[in-house]
């Protein structure tokens, strides 16, 4: 198979590309050449921002294209349009947020979607831009030659939103942690190389429309997170599970301040964490014990000297450590 990522270097991109050159397929990236794509691919510059971008592609035929563009729609617009004759399928790389808020518990691919959504729009904010570029990938290659990844939270290794990395290095420092509560607390999200592996199955079966892609519920709890970073990262932390509402009291963010984290029976838990996911699970999604995800995730911490990248375009995440002591010394 000779696949063409729209990207490549960074998070889910890379695990495609990685994942693609474990099966053997041919892979070529198209990206701007400020980091290094792993070896044994063809390395494309070209800038999607810029009028003479995708001058790179104007020659070559692909059997998949895989995008994970999150910024203007008109960047997947232009890149579908011209691709569209010379590569069988598109897959691009969405999120779940591009449906209205707010989407009940176990809501499925047919919920509602944000409106006002054009697929050669500028940017204007995260749903509507993944929906606009939904739109472009359909309208240039037919729904019936193209796959819409709506992902839900990703971890895993070459994490540049710091979620995972986050708790794992505060676990790291040791001591007594913030631990958000219940420890039951079901969590849905997918490994980013379980993604990166069933979107090329996908795109080599020849699937088409819109999945879920995350975990099952049950398939990990913020117990099972939090103590697998324990573990893996072997400090003398102690974890002290908070109620909620003491949380919320003292004026934590939920998902920005503790990643990860909503609080159960919210409609931000419904939407991030209670997706009904059979689709995926239909047609071949595996996914990895959350053990796994966090020991890959610190081993490769751990190898980068410990501090993971952060895009430029998303807010930094985590607890001040004055709120927390005060948090912990007030129970």
């Amino acid at each position: 198979m000779r696949l063409l990522v729209l990207g490549g270097t960074e998070f889910a991109g890379r695990a495609v590309v990685e994942a693609a050159l474990g099966l053997g397929w041919e892979v070529t990236v198209l990206n701007r050449g400020r980091q290094r794509p792993p070896a044994g691919v063809r390395a494309l510059r070209g800038d999607r921002t810029a009028a003479d971008g995708l001058a790179a592609l104007a020659e070559g035929t692909w059997d998949v294209v895989v995008d994970t563009w999150s910024a203007a729609p008109r960047a997947v617009h232009e890149s579908a349009r011209l691709l569209r004759g010379r590569a069988g399928r598109y897959v691009y790389v969405s999120t779940r947020s591009v449906y209205a808020w707010p989407a009940p518990a176990g809501y499925d691919e047919d919920a509602p979607l944000v409106e006002g959504a054009e697929p050669d729009a500028d940017q204007r904010d995260y749903a509507l831009d993944k929906r606009g570029a939904e739109i472009a990938v359909v309208d240039a290659f037919g729904a019936n030659r193209c796959v819409l990844v709506r992902a839900g939270l990703i971890l895993g290794p070459y994490e540049n939103i710091g979620r995972l990395p986050w708790w794992l290095g505060r676990i790291a420092r040791g001591g007594p942690v913030l631990a958000p509560g219940p420890r039951e607390l079901p969590l849905q999200y997918v490994d980013v190389r379980d993604l990166a592996e069933w979107a090329l199955g996908a795109a080599e079966r020849e699937l088409q429309g819109a999945f879920h892609l995350t975990s099952p519920q049950g398939h990990a709890t913020m117990g099972s997170l939090l103590e697998a970073c324990v573990e893996v990262t072997g400090g003398p932390a102690e974890l002290r599970w908070v109620e909620p509402e003491v949380v919320l009291d003292a004026g934590i963010e939920p998902w920005t301040q503790l990643p990860v984290w909503v609080p159960a029976g919210s409609d931000m838990h419904d939407f991030l964490h209670s997706a009904d996911v059979s689709r995926a699970v239909g047609t071949g999604l595996r996914c990895r014990p959350v053990k796994e995800t966090v020991a890959d995730t610190w081993a490769w911490l751990q190898g980068i000297g410990g501090t993971a990248p952060q895009r430029a375009d998303r807010p930094p995440v985590g607890l001040d450590p004055v709120v927390e002591a005060k948090v912990l010394g007030e129970r």
